[in-house]
C-alpha cells in the first residue's frame, strides 16, 4: 500500500491476475503494471483502505459466500467480482489472490503472476469500520478452503502456509499461465513473462509498503481520536445545557 486507489477505466482489457500474498511487494509491482500495461491496476489493500465503503462491502459479501456450495453462490461470487474488476488491467493482493480460479473463468487471457519475498509476513490492518467483519469472512471462507486453516484470522504467513499457497497455485493454475516474480528482479523478467519492452528511462517501482501501511495506520488513530474528542465534548456540551436550562 501506500499509493492512492485507483478508479476503473471503460473499456480497458484485463491481463494480470496478481498471485501474491500480501507484503510480497504487490504495491511496487501494481505501479509496474499500471506502466506496462497502461491502465488502472485494483492492488485490493489500497483499493479497500483507501477507495470507497463499497470496495470493502462487496468482498465481506463475496467471502460470505465461500466456500462455494451451490450454483447460486458460484453465480454471485463471479458476478460481484466481475463488477469489482471492470476496468481495471490487472488486480493485485488480497482478497484477489484468493480468487484465482474464479479469475481465469471471467478472464481466460489473463497471465497469473505471483510475487514472492523470501520472508513474508501480514500485518493486517483494520483500523476501519467495516475491517474487522471483512477479515472475518476472510478467514472463515476461502481462506479456510484454500489453506485448511481453523477459520481464525491469521496474522503471520509462515514457511507452512506459503507452501500451501504455491501448492494451491500450482493445482488451479495452468503451467503455461503461471508466473512467479520476485519484484526485486526489476523489469526484465515481468517484460518477459507480459512479452513487453522494457521501459526506457523509467526505473522499476520501489513503493514501501510497510512504510504506506504505517502511515495510513497513524492517520486513521489520528482521524478516530479527532472524532472521539468532538463525540464526547458534543455530549459533555448538551449536559452542560441541559443542567443550566433546568436550574
Amino acid at each position: 500500500m501506500g499509493q492512492e486507489a485507483s478508479k476503473p477505466l471503460p473499456g480497458t482489457k484485463f491481463q494480470v491476475i496478481g498471485a501474491g500474498l500480501p507484503r510480497t511487494g504487490t504495491a511496487s509491482f501494481s505501479k509496474a503494471l499500471e506502466i506496462l500495461l497502461q491502465g488502472p491496476v485494483y492492488h485490493g489493500g489500497t483499493q479497500n483502505c483507501k477507495g470507497p465503503s463499497s470496495n470493502l462491502k462487496t468482498w465481506i459479501s463475496v467471502l460470505e459466500h465461500t466456500p462455494i456450495r451451490s450454483p447460486e453462490d458460484e453465480k454471485f461470487v463471479l458476478s460481484h467480482i466481475s463488477a469489482l474488476t471492470d476496468g481495471y488491467a490487472a488486480i493485485t493482493s488480497a482478497p484477489g489472490f484468493c480468487f484465482v480460479p474464479e479469475l481465469m473463468r471471467l478472464y481466460p487471457d489473463a497471465k497469473v503472476i505471483c510475487t514472492w519475498h523470501l520472508k513474508v509476513i501480514l500485518f493486517p490492518l483494520s483500523p476501519m469500520r467495516y475491517f474487522p467483519r471483512y477479515l472475518e469472512a476472510l478467514a472463515a471462507g476461502r481462506w479456510a478452503e484454500m489453506y485448511h486453516t481453523s477459520g481464525k484470522p491469521t496474522k503471520h504467513v509462515g514457511t507452512q502456509l506459503w507452501d500451501r499457497h504455491i501448492e494451491y497455485l500450482r493445482e488451479v493454475v495452468p503451467p503455461e499461465k503461471l508466473v512467479f516474480f520476485d519484484v526485486r528482479d526489476g523489469w526484465e523478467p515481468l517484460c518477459k513473462a507480459l512479452g513487453c519492452e522494457v521501459p526506457k528511462g523509467i526505473d522499476f517501482p520501489q513503493i514501501n509498503e510497510r512504510a504506506g501501511m504505517e502511515s495510513f495506520a497513524r492517520e486513521q488513530v489520528r482521524q478516530g481520536l479527532i472524532r472521539w474528542i468532538m463525540i464526547i465534548g458534543t455530549v459533555v456540551a448538551a449536559i452542560v445545557f441541559c443542567r443550566l436550562w433546568l436550574r
